[in-house]
């Protein structure tokens, strides 16, 4: 198994020091998603800009932790999804709406669940979603430019899920309690 490095703003690559330097404005830490992409400068800036524009998406900031939530599920990312979950709590996310997007389970929000099922689909079918679900989605009260702020959040987290899978990022201290294994017995 290759091993990749964890950097600080210190010993980070030059062109990843103010991606770094922004990560500890935001969360008064570097994540260690982070310390790991800052092996990549570009990728590092990537992420962070897709990141801040999704964060000033349409949707709110629950519906875009649903997005993140069910991409997480999806790329079974057990780092992110503990992120995530963390990050949901704060924002004071029903705790009924985050435990059924850690089981894979319906949303008990109907509208949510528009997203959920929406945000399902982009992920499993690759973006070849059929019109009769994008209508769907456009008849539970979302427009399109939400279907489109979704395609922007899921390829946010396809950068941060692929990047823990391939280094293995271990969980950060502010995710404990909210660890997370994707559960076996849930449908394809």
């Amino acid at each position: 198994m290759s091993t990749f490095q964890t950097y600080t703003i210190e010993n980070a690559p030059d062109g990843s020091k103010a991606g770094l330097e922004g990560a500890k404005r935001a969360f008064g830490f570097v994540p260690n998603l982070q310390a790991h992409m800052a092996e990549s400068p570009a990728l590092l800036a990537g992420y962070s800009a897709l990141w801040d524009l999704f964060s000033k998406s349409s949707l709110t900031p629950h519906e875009q932790q649903v997005v993140y939530l069910t991409s997480n599920f999806e790329n079974n990312c057990h780092y992110c999804m503990a992120g995530h979950s963390a990050l949901a709590k704060m924002i004071k996310m029903d705790a009924g709406v985050i435990a059924a997007l850690r089981a894979g389970t319906p949303l008990p929000d109907a509208k949510l669940e528009a997203l959920h099922l929406f945000t399902t689909l982009v992920v499993r079918q690759r973006g070849f979603v059929p019109d009769a679900d994008v209508d769907a989605f456009l008849a539970a009260g979302y427009t399109r430019q939400n279907v489109l702020e979704v395609i922007l959040g899921v390829a946010t987290k396809v950068m941060s899920n692929y990047t823990n899978h391939i280094v293995h990022t271990e969980l950060d201290a502010f995710m404990s309690g909210n660890e997370w294994t994707k559960p076996a017995t849930v449908a394809a």
